[in-house]
């Protein structure tokens, strides 16, 4: 995406960043994306099979003890049924087992091709995996799509729910053809943030795209459902210039009657463009990520929530029924993804007849309720352990 601005502009900003220079070296997991190898190029003939497992190879970056890794290409398809390819990775136990699945939807990494967290230094880490190696010790196997655009060609749709669901999907399907992996029908969907939003189009979107996976249950940790909210909150929330730069990118991609400069102010763009550049490899720095490229001066013209960003919020928050169980977690002292957005968004879904499991927990902010000694990891555990054991679950609504 580019917009063309004046020179007095691009001096302003050019200082802006010269002045932010010095934070930019505390952030050292702000970084530039990798350059995406030939593994992640798409065949000249795609086919017209999405779900197809075009190849493999041995991963072993942040691979515990005692578990394959794999990474593989395979086919899937964009909202408008386009045949596009996306990349994922695959780590099972090495135990001769089969193993249930664990659908890994990641949070926010970048929106630039080099940003998918298969090429990233910590994969896991940086999509804010929660503790791999107590997943894998239960004997279950993670699939981790990257998400189109992320690794290979094309647009990343960040925060647009249809194609990123349809990866989630497809890398599930692809993944039952890597025979070494020993990979069970039992599918249960995890995801945070960004990923929690995808998480819950996934489950959303199973039983029209894929009706014959056993999908048994999906978790969405501090999603980013109520979209409307997130945009009414980008002026004042510590995520809103990373949030924004990144929605900006991919929606303008979208929905060419969404322009920066509809929206962002002249000194702000070149910073915005820069931010939407960069990977996130490490989402504990997400504010002063943003504090470094766009410094503290206002970036937005006007509300943001309005025009067509409004339109495709709108039409982006997950509200299809899903027929699995589902679990929501939300951290109370999450200031990102604000408690009462998210209570907004369950009261909506509890009042249009989605079966869901609210859990709350206090104290914890957006990346604490996903690391170190958070209650939601044993919760998670326990709670998917019953889904793949057939037990019964107890819906708040």
């Amino acid at each position: 995406m580019g917009v063309r601005v004046g020179p007095g502009a691009r001096l302003g900003a050019a200082a802006a960043l010269l002045a932010a220079a010095g934070l930019l070296l505390l952030s050292i997991r702000l970084t530039g994306h990798p350059q995406p190898d030939d593994f992640y190029v798409a065949p000249a003939d795609l086919g017209s099979q999405p779900g197809e497992l075009l190849r493999a190879e041995a991963f072993t970056t942040d691979v515990p003890e005692g578990a394959n890794g794999w990474r593989i290409l395979y086919t899937t398809t964009l909202d408008d049924d386009t045949p596009a390819v996306a990349s994922a990775l695959v780590i099972a136990p090495d135990d001769g087992a089969e193993h249930p699945v664990v659908a890994w939807a990641h949070g926010t990494t970048g929106q630039a091709t080099g940003c998918a967290p298969s090429l990233l230094e910590h994969p896991f880490e940086a999509g804010a995996m929660p503790d791999l190696p107590a997943t894998l010790t239960q004997g279950w196997a993670v699939v981790a799509p990257d998400y189109p655009g992320l690794g290979t060609a094309g647009s990343h749709p960040y925060l647009l729910g249809e194609p990123t669901a349809r990866s989630v999907l497809d890398a599930i399907r692809a993944a039952q053809g890597l025979e070494e992996a020993g990979l069970a029908g039992r599918t249960v969907v995890w995801g945070h943030s960004q990923g929690g939003h995808a998480a819950l189009w996934t489950g959303g979107l199973a039983a029209a795209y894929a009706p014959e996976l056993d999908l048994l249950g999906v978790v969405a940790m501090a999603p980013a459902a109520n979209l409307p909210r997130l945009l009414e909150d980008l002026t004042t929330s510590p995520i809103g210039p990373v949030f924004g730069a990144y929605v900006m990118a991919a929606w303008a991609d979208a929905d060419p009657s969404v322009r920066l400069v509809d929206y962002v102010r002249p000194a702000g763009r070149i910073g915005m463009e820069e931010m939407a550049g960069r990977c996130l490899s490490d989402p504990s720095v997400i504010v002063s990520v943003a504090t470094a490229i766009l410094g503290r001066d206002p970036v937005w013209h006007g509300d943001p929530a309005r025009g067509p960003v409004l339109a495709l919020a709108e039409s982006n928050v997950p509200t299809l029924p899903i027929e699995a169980p589902l679990l929501l977690a939300q951290g109370e002292a999450d200031t990102l993804v604000r408690p009462d957005a998210q209570r907004d968004y369950v009261a909506q879904r509890c009042e249009a007849g989605q079966e869901l499991e609210y859990r709350t927990y206090p104290g914890l902010d957006h990346m604490g309720l996903v690391s170190g000694d958070s209650q939601l990891l044993a919760d998670l555990v326990e709670w998917t352990g019953a889904r793949f054991a057939g037990g019964d679950w107890s819906p708040t609504c």
